[in-house]
């Protein structure tokens, strides 16, 4: 269940006999290798102590604002942009008739309303309770808002009765939030990615090379394997884990990274072109380690081949997705780029004082022929689901 690992679950617990079942839904959630942080509201706390909530998710448990508050009264807005996720879990009766009318009467509500990311609830309440009109009718508004329902079960309840509104066993629910970050709109599809930077030699000792920590190109890549994709990533040297579905081939330069795309393109439906590859490369490498001297070292330079831009002049091209790393006039080059190097669509963003490279929050704005979106910045794992999903609607377009 690979969905789940780094992914970051804020889970909202509402005053629900079942929030005991929440304990261990914490516990599994972990085990797969998502981060938890736990919400309560007041009435949460009276049915199971948040102690329980931090040993278990060992973070701190939000239940007033307080818990929230950094000093400037906006922790809650930072909480929510943190969330991949939010899941409300038990969700009772009067939670989710709060949420509808989008009350922000305590934290959970006011992160909900807050928060541009996934929501779900997983109801928990009597059979009679669930069954009322006045619910049925909060349930489909929650739904056309786009809000995820998960259960409710049938089976006995805490009163006695048996019937639906129980909330679903802690398996079931870590199964359905997985499915939070499986869109499948890359279905059946072959994708190449390349990450990270090259390091084109100087000498046998030294080299040139950028600032890229390959973190984007990456999450793009787990992002296209939870959207359905068969991801095949070329790594330019980097210090991280690829994800667990990925066929990765390692490289070093920028010829070494054009020789590897040239020959796996041909069996991919979709490239995307994320890594920073040098524009150029010293003319005339040493292989001996060149020693220091008195004098200045010219080092002359020549132009690599554009990798993206071959791709795209393929006669048999696949979907081809740029990227344009901009200091100023972010919107001006990237449309140049788009349109001189033949891009289906290009994805660009500022770089310098402390955004783009090495940092792991970036926005992103993605510009085609005719028109571009904005996604404003987040983390970098959250940016590349919203990225990939814009990729594979207009991947859908094309084909």
């Amino acid at each position: 269940m690979i969905e789940l690992v780094n992914k970051r679950v804020l889970l909202g617990v509402s005053g629900s006999i079942a929030a005991y079942k929440s304990a261990e839904l914490v516990r599994l959630l972990r085990k797969q290798g998502a981060e938890v942080r736990v919400v309560m509201t007041a009435t949460a706390t009276e049915f199971i102590q948040p102690l329980t909530f931090q040993a278990l998710s060992g973070n701190i448990v939000y239940s007033a604002w307080d818990d929230a508050d950094r000093g400037d009264g906006m922790g809650h807005i930072e909480l929510a942009r943190w969330a991949d996720a939010i899941v409300i879990a038990p969700a009772s009766a009067d939670l989710l008739a709060r949420l509808r009318q989008g009350m922000a009467n305590d934290l959970l509500t006011t992160l909900c309303l807050a928060s541009n990311g996934t929501i779900a609830v997983a109801p928990a309440m009597n059979r009679l309770m669930w069954d009322n009109a006045a619910t049925k009718e909060n349930m489909e508004v929650l739904r056309q808002r786009g809000i995820h329902i998960l259960g409710p079960g049938t089976g006995g309840q805490a009163c006695g009765e048996t019937g639906l509104g129980r909330m679903l066993e802690p398996e079931q629910l870590v199964q359905g939030i997985s499915g939070l970050f499986t869109s499948g709109i890359l279905s059946g599809t072959k994708l190449l990615l390349t990450a990270g930077p090259t390091r084109e030699p100087i000498d046998a000792m030294r080299f040139l090379s950028n600032r890229s920590s390959g973190k984007m190109g990456y999450a793009l890549a787990q992002a296209a394997i939870e959207a359905g994709a068969d991801v095949t990533l070329i790594s330019g040297p980097v210090a991280l884990t690829p994800p667990e579905r990925a066929k990765r081939l390692d490289v070093n330069s920028a010829n070494e990274m054009y020789e590897a795309v040239m020959s796996e393109i041909s069996a991919n439906d979709v490239f995307i072109s994320a890594a920073a590859v040098a524009d150029y490369r010293p003319a005339n490498p040493s292989k001996e380690k060149v020693k220091r001297k008195d004098d200045n070292v010219d080092l002359a330079l020549t132009q690599n081949r554009d990798i993206v831009a071959s791709v795209a002049a393929l006669a048999n091209k696949p979907f081809t997705v740029g990227f344009a790393a901009e200091t100023s006039d972010i919107e001006k080059h990237a449309m140049s780029k788009l349109k001189r190097k033949g891009l289906d669509l290009i994805a660009a963003n500022q770089v310098g004082d402390g955004q783009g490279a090495e940092v792991d929050d970036n926005a992103m704005t993605l510009y085609w022929a005719d028109g571009c979106q904005h996604l404003e910045k987040t983390t970098k794992s959250k940016l590349a689901r919203q990225m990939v999903a814009i990729i594979g609607e207009h991947y859908r377009a094309a084909t």
